[in-house]
């Protein structure tokens, strides 16, 4: 969340997990079912209000959902020992102080801290942990705690009009701040905060049956109405470009939950045109866009689908869903880098230490699960959440808290390792901490670990012969259907081994189809081998169960049944969109990293994709040796903890006959095309002015650059696959100014290979450089370029050096080069005369003769280019 010098994103903890904490109770234990208002168990799948689109299947609600020992339920634990342990009273503070009220509690840090502006968020976000843990557990524990929260957020909200707020207020904050947004200000996203807080009363409201949360939110949603209602075209459009979080999905959510239509009237206000409109139409404009902003209010459209069955809002939800999913995400299932979108297809071009905020894909899961509600048939939405649930959110939390602290981001740039929000607190060697961090991050993961039982079954809502129970996830666990009486128990399975999934019917008897999940992960392999099935200890024909699919099997079900299933893991590369030579190591649903211990690593390292061996067989754990003989661990990534890892590797492929790989000549003297003299590559293109001049010779043609806007645009991927190269060109530099480049190749200003004509050393530099390097390879000439005469300049780059030619003579040179390039991929974007920078200047003088080869030649045929 971008604020006013920062972003936004991280979790909490304190100490020792409180004794006695049960997971997942039986059905029928005491206390183990939530129930609604009405005494009734919640259902968020129930049928809504007239015009609603009911969904085709119902979730199961969560005190039905027992989790069995495995490291979600690990997780859980650590979340639910933070819920008990923290001090409701710290968290009311800036709350009672907002409205005068007294308090004598200690004000918390971090973005919870009373000069913060985002203030009151993690309340919210308290309410909602306490109420899936207290549907999911039945200890009236986390229940107790949240009446305390809720009983005095309703005295505040009492309160507001005597200390001028208007009527139904309920914030930590002054409520001027929303007359500055709406005058054109840019607060701190006091929606997103108040989303929260709305958010979790509902919450506590649907699971744990607070009637109070209720009455507080009818509240807060009555004055976000008084607030819109009167405001024009120009007031609307600021509020709704600082970030909102997710208002529209609470306010349609209370709709469905109560009929409220002022509910759904206000949640239509915050209907964003200029992100709902292109999403509609299929366009990704994505690029440039904060990403979490964005998909809470994506996840406001599906619940809008719910609320009005206009099929308009499932369009833009399901189109954004597969424009991130399969053009934004990175290879562990997350997106964005530093919080924002680029363009579509560009990863490892887009590394950091601050890639993959885990608040987008805690959001990313939730709009998946309504498509998936609605769409059962796709089974990709629940693909895509087992494998960022495997190996974001699983990792998100450190093992070693007793609070489950959590991270902010999950960085994948060579060398990253799990770590605190820059400028948020930590406990000593951790991800956060108990009172002094308070990030979006530490909220999202309030709730992502005590919920983990929401998605792994769903049930159809039909009934008799129609009525089916998916399996969507494969976490053990126990689900008890009380719809058929009937209870299924899940082993086996886990995400670190490959043992088989059992699923035994271990009470009950009912006609129902039973629906499993066969990965798409099975598809994928470098080696796909099929699922094996039995049903009572018979195998099961699985000529139909493609990958991506649902398996069905249809029969009258009784105690002691027992499915097992065989999903065959196998090791396999998967290659990201922009650099088919970088890959990500996985085995079945797990991405593999790197443990690299203490060891940093100055760019992607390069392995050995033949020196890949299991450890032990049935565990996703190897070793593989890198291209300098060292010997590494490869373990699923969620395991890897407090020390630096690799995700990302450079895999060369085979060498090639030493050739010229493109030419242009840049010869063409008519038209604006010029073609690539080995065939190899797409004509490039005279730009922004660009145009035809004499050459070097007098009589052949070359290209003329302005200065002001005037290049040579060639197609991407002109260097794909190179471990080494040279990259040559005759040059004329009318005008020397620094910055201005003689060839630009790469993606954006943090990823490129340039010949710069001069820097600021008054020398041309040539410089290599992948996005999340500290620095850049370069190498600077010895002497200026001449002024309005001809120079043949020419790069080569391999095996650890970089040397600069001026004239065919070596002018310059580097032997310490630590980056390669291989690792620049599929350059999508290709200059001449251009800089990737927007604010560099353009070279002013003309070029031509443009050639790359595969291989860094040596000096004697460098002499030769220049000669010919």
């Amino acid at each position: 969340m971008p604020g006013p010098e920062l972003t936004r994103r991280h979790f909490v903890a304190g100490t020792g997990v409180a004794a006695g904490v049960v997971l997942g109770l039986a059905p029928g234990t005491a206390g183990a079912a939530a129930t609604g208002p009405s005494g009734s168990p919640a259902s968020p799948g129930s049928p809504g209000p007239a015009g609603a689109s009911g969904p085709a299947l119902a979730e199961f609600d969560l005190s039905d959902v027992t989790l069995l020992d495995s490291p979600f339920r690990a997780n859980m634990r650590r979340t639910c020992a933070y819920l008990k342990a923290v001090d409701p009273d710290r968290l009311l503070h800036t709350f009672r102080t907002n409205v005068g009220l007294p308090s004598a509690a200690e004000p918390c840090g971090g973005w919870e801290a009373p000069d913060v502006q985002l203030r009151g968020h993690t309340t919210g976000h308290l309410l909602s942990g306490l109420a899936f843990a207290h549907a999911n557990t039945g200890d009236d524990a986390y229940a107790a705690k949240a009446r305390h929260l809720v009983a005095a957020l309703a005295e505040c909200q009492r309160a507001a009009p005597a200390a001028g707020f208007t009527d139904g207020y309920l914030s930590a904050f002054p409520e001027k701040v929303f007359a500055d947004l709406e005058a054109g200000g840019k607060p701190w996203a006091p929606y997103y905060t108040i989303h929260k807080i709305m958010a979790g009363l509902l919450d506590q409201y649907r699971l744990s049956g607070n009637a109070q949360a209720l009455d507080v939110l009818t509240g807060m949603a009555g004055w976000v109405e008084a607030r819109m209602a009167p405001l024009d075209a120009t007031q609307v459009r600021n509020v709704l470009r600082v970030e909102w979080g997710g208002m529209n999905e609470v306010l349609a959510a209370l709709h469905l939950a109560t009929g409220d239509a002022t509910a759904l009237r206000t949640a239509r206000r915050f209907d964003q045109e200029d992100l709902f409109g292109p999403l509609a139409d299929g366009r990704d404009e994505l690029e440039g866009h904060h990403a979490n902003t964005e998909i809470a209010k994506i996840v406001g459209a599906a619940r809008l689908y719910d609320a009005t069955g206009e099929e308009r809002y499932r369009s833009i939800a399901a189109h954004f869903w597969d424009i991130v999913v399969h053009d934004h995400s990175y290879v562990i299932g997350g997106n964005s880098n530093q919080e924002f979108f680029g363009p579509p297809g560009e990863i490892v071009s887009r590394l950091s230490e601050d890639t993959c905020e885990n608040c987008n894909t805690y959001n990313m899961l939730k709009l998946g699960r309504r498509l998936f509600l609605h769409d059962p048939d796709r089974a990709a939405y629940m693909d895509h959440h087992e494998w960022a649930l495997y190996n974001q959110m699983l990792g998100e939390q450190d093992p070693d808290s007793a609070h489950g602290y959590v991270t902010y981001y999950t960085g994948l740039w060579a060398g990253s390792q799990r770590q605190p929000k820059g400028g948020l607190g930590s406990a000593p060697g951790s991800y956060s901490s108990d009172y002094d961090n308070f990030s979006c991050d530490h909220g999202t993961g309030l709730e992502t670990h005590t919920k983990f039982a929401d998605t792994v079954y769903f049930r159809s809502t039909g009934t008799g012969r129609a009525a089916a129970l998916y399996v969507n996830l494969f976490i053990p666990s126990e689900v008890h259907w009380r719809d058929t009486g009937v209870t299924l128990r899940q082993t086996g399975g886990g995400p670190d081994t490959d043992a088989p999934v059992r699923i035994t019917v271990t009470r009950g008897a009912a006609r129902f189809r039973l629906k499993v999940r066969v990965p798409g992960w099975l598809a994928d392999a470098d080696r796909p081998r099929p699922p094996r099935v039995t049903v009572n200890g018979r195998a099961v024909d699985t000529s139909d169960a493609a990958p991506r699919t649902y398996l069905t099997l249809d029969r009258h079900w009784s105690a002691g049944d027992t499915v097992e299933l065989t999903f065959p893991r196998t090791p396999t590369w998967r290659p990201a969109p922009d650099n088919p030579h970088v890959r990500a190591l996985t085995h079945g649903p797990l991405v593999l990293a790197g443990a690299y211990g203490t060891v940093t690593s100055p760019t992607i390292p390069t392995l050995d994709r033949d020196s890949v061996r299991q450890v032990t067989p049935g565990r996703s754990e190897f070793t593989a040796v890198q291209a300098d003989g060292t010997e590494i661990s490869l373990r699923p990534f969620h395991q890897i903890h407090h020390q630096h890892y690799n995700v990302y590797f450079a895999t060369p492929p085979r060498p090639g006959r030493p050739r010229e790989t493109a030419r242009y000549l840049l010869a063409e003297g008519a038209g604006t095309a010029v073609a690539d003299g080995t065939r190899g590559h797409p004509d490039g293109l005279l730009s922004g002015g660009a145009a035809w001049t004499t050459g070097r010779d007098g009589r052949t043609a070359a290209v003329a650059l302005d200065g002001t806007g005037g290049h040579v645009a060639l197609p991407p991927g002109l260097i794909t696959g190179l471990t080494e190269l040279t990259v040559s060109a005759w040059v004329r530099v009318d005008t020397q100014t620094n910055s201005a480049r003689v060839f630009d190749l790469g993606y954006h200003k943090a990823t490129y290979l340039f010949l710069a004509v001069r820097t600021g050393t008054g020398r041309p530099r040539a410089a290599l450089k992948i996005a999340g390097m500290e620095g850049e390879d370069f190498v600077d000439a010895n002497a200026p370029l001449p002024t309005g005469s001809w120079a043949h300049v020419a790069l080569t780059v391999g095996d650890g050096s970089g040397v600069l030619y001026v004239d065919g003579v070596e002018a310059g040179r580097n032997d310490a080069f630590v980056s390669s390039p291989l690792l620049l991929g599929a350059t999508a974007r290709n200059y001449l005369g251009r800089s990737q920078n927007p604010s560099h200047p353009y070279l002013h003088g003309a070029v031509a003769g443009f050639r790359i080869h595969n291989r860094a030649l040596p000096a004697a045929d460098v002499a030769a280019l220049a000669r010919a």
